[in-house]
């Protein structure tokens, strides 16, 4: 009998069905709903695509209104929450804060009948960013900030909450594209955790904890931070491009390339790489836009290895002016429509997820109890 091979991190295991999101291997394109995420990108703001993602269709004028008051409605956070987020350590990973932030939303608005998953998807979507950079100033600057921006879009909201004003034109359109090629991508670690949750019928809040917690590792959420870190290393495309090359021989790991859901490209790293360069542009930084295009350059000239969403977005945060201990968690604020929808999903028609394993441990064998201890337990 041929003993069945394990595919390592479920590589090629199709798992379930999902009619949210396409990441389609063959023609290295990304679908959202049936919708190819260049034209969503292009086109469409984040708040029509995280009603597409959650709802299945894109909204009409009327739904998106409402669609975009319902979020602005929903970014106050409760003063238990706040007082909480003030005893958070400053030291603490910003993903953490996320995690213990969102637990305590739930014990505080628990899922029910009445708050159904739909309500707190919308009020984690609003919310999330309003814990992040409340947190983030108190312990900073000791400021308590007011999470009421009054901008209409999530992305000018996060740039206002970062910087205490409207941010320019092409940073809001930069950051809104961005959002859009993060809001959703089939399952992924973070979604597969959220739905193994959702699988064993736990509340929607406990089902993004897990998301958070799996998003937090360095092979996840992090990546787009280790690309800036290496980046910022180099005076000069020369430089980098030495560096990769010793890299590549020593077979040692260059962050922001590959993706498994693709063969020769992925779909996202073009939109980003077009909204890096125009910030560059904008902002004249271009040394470190020529630096990374030189290590892309090399990798696929040399290994045929692509870069992925990652890559260039740690170019466009940097020049948003994020402070790089906040890269990770941008991933999760732009995810939050892609949970909901699987979180949904998972639920529509549920069977608990339970894999089975292949044992390697020892063979079966006796238990040989310690001197006198057969004698203790005869006696009792």
């Amino acid at each position: 009998m041929t003993t069945p091979s394990v595919p390592r991190g479920l590589d090629g295991v199709v798992v379930d069905e999902t009619a949210v999101c396409l990441a389609d291997k063959q023609t290295d394109r990304l679908y959202y709903r049936g919708y190819a995420i260049e034209e969503l990108a292009a086109h469409a703001g984040y708040e029509e695509v995280f009603h597409l993602v959650t709802a299945g269709e894109l909204p009409d004028e009327r739904q998106l209104a409402a669609q975009r008051e319902k979020l602005q409605q929903a970014r106050a956070l409760p003063a238990a929450l706040a007082e909480m987020l003030e005893r958070v350590p400053r030291d603490c990973h910003p993903m953490d804060v996320l995690r213990t932030g969102c637990s305590m939303l739930g014990n505080l608005e628990p899922e029910t009948k009445d708050n159904d998953l739909a309500a707190v998807g919308v009020r984690l979507s609003a919310c999330l960013p309003s814990m992040l950079f409340y947190w983030h100033h108190f312990h900073a600057s000791g400021k308590r900030i007011d999470t009421d921006t009054g901008e209409s879009g999530l992305a000018a909201h996060i740039l206002h909450l970062l910087h205490g004003r409207s941010p320019s034109e092409l940073a809001r359109r930069a950051m809104e594209a961005n959002l859009v090629v993060y809001a959703e991508h089939d399952f992924n670690a973070s979604t597969f955790a959220a739905r193994v949750a959702a699988s064993t019928l736990t509340d929607a809040h406990s089902a993004f904890v897990a998301a958070i917690g799996t998003l937090r590792g360095a092979l996840h959420g992090s990546a787009n931070a280790a690309v800036l870190r290496f980046l910022e290393k180099f005076e000069s495309p020369d430089a980098a491009e030495k560096t990769a090359l010793e890299m590549l021989a020593q077979k040692k790991r260059i962050p922001g390339f590959g993706q498994r859901a693709y063969s020769k490209s992925d779909p996202r790293n073009a939109i980003n790489r077009e909204w890096a360069k125009k910030l560059a542009a904008g902002n004249g930084s271009g040394r470190l836009y020529d630096i990374a295009e030189r290590v892309e350059g090399t990798l696929l000239r040399e290994r045929g290895m692509f870069a992925n969403l990652d890559y260039y977005t740690a170019l466009i945060y940097k020049d948003c002016g994020l402070p790089v201990a906040l890269f990770p968690p941008m991933f999760l604020l732009a995810r939050v429509s892609g949970l909901v929808a699987h979180i949904a999903e998972q639920r529509a028609n549920n069977r608990i997820i339970h894999p089975s394993s292949r044992y390697t441990g020892p063979a079966p064998r006796p238990f040989v109890p310690l001197p006198g201890r057969k004698a203790a337990a005869r006696d009792a």
